[in-house]
């Protein structure tokens, strides 16, 4: 089962606003009137004591000012991600815990995604966290290969956007079938790895409001050869440093690979 965080601090954050509100503009007046008119002598102690709060009310108050902050920064500017699988080696290692730039794309609605303010768009080069368009409560990191309206073609590991040839740079054989490669697409200069079996050749045509991602990783990648675009509605944000690597709750956190990603 997968974990919509989004969803739970939406529903915690309108669930304790809405207790903190009602209290304020009905419950708490209703609760005095009553009283007072119940008991018009009351004593400053049993006033006080009137006007204490019910437990849910007290934990609504002290939580919706922490659980709307969080909400706000994380659906609108900065959003934690752990890399789950090693389809973007060597840029990214499994466990890394990055910071994905919500805010670089255009200010969305939590959970729905809808668009309320646009900033910027993808860029080719970018690393780019988006909801998996066959299961969108899964969310998938590639980098940006097409823009719309590109003409994308993998022929024998290489890159051919809009019939210009991706540079690629051998840095070094890692072993027999393996190879690492400096790639500049746009103006990132990003490492890959790819092996030297040959791929079936492929062309395709990046729809209007779609992007074509792959992964650095580019023979373990499951990326848009296998299950097409993503769509502009499916991106989430632009992830642009690595503050930690911790693969599991086993093992010590590493600051090693701390730094921007390319």
């Amino acid at each position: 089962m997968n974990f919509d965080f989004e969803l739970v601090l939406v529903i915690i954050a309108v669930f304790t606003g809405v207790v903190s509100l009602l209290e304020k503009l009905w419950w708490k007046p209703a609760r005095i009137a009553k009283l007072l008119a119940e008991e018009p002598n009351l004593t400053h102690a049993d006033r006080a004591k009137m006007k204490r709060e019910p437990t849910i009310v007290e934990w609504s108050r002290s939580l919706f000012p922490v659980f709307f902050l969080v909400l706000i920064l994380r659906s609108f500017f900065m959003e934690p991600y752990q890399i789950p699988s090693g389809s973007m080696l060597p840029t990214l290692q499994i466990g890394d815990f990055i910071v994905v730039n919500k805010f670089t794309y255009g200010l969305r609605l939590p959970v729905t995604g809808y668009k309320l303010l646009h900033i910027d768009e993808p860029k080719r080069g970018d690393v780019m966290v988006f909801k998996f368009p066959q299961n969108p409560k899964i969310k998938f990191i590639k980098r940006v290969v097409g823009l719309p309206g590109d003409r994308v073609e993998y022929r024998d590991k290489v890159l051919i956007i809009n019939d210009e040839p991706v540079p690629q740079t051998l840095v070094k054989q890692t072993d027999l079938v393996t190879g690492q490669y400096l790639e500049q697409l746009g103006e990132h200069n990003h490492a890959l790895w790819r092996n030297i079996a040959t791929d079936i050749n492929r062309q395709y045509v990046v729809p209007a409001g779609h992007y074509f991602v792959l992964g650095d990783n580019r023979d373990s990648s499951n990326d848009s050869r296998y299950w097409g675009y993503v769509s502009e509605r499916l991106v989430v944000g632009k992830a642009v440093a690595i503050w930690l690597n911790w693969p599991d709750f086993f093992s010590l956190p590493n600051f090693s690979t701390a730094g921007i990603i390319e």
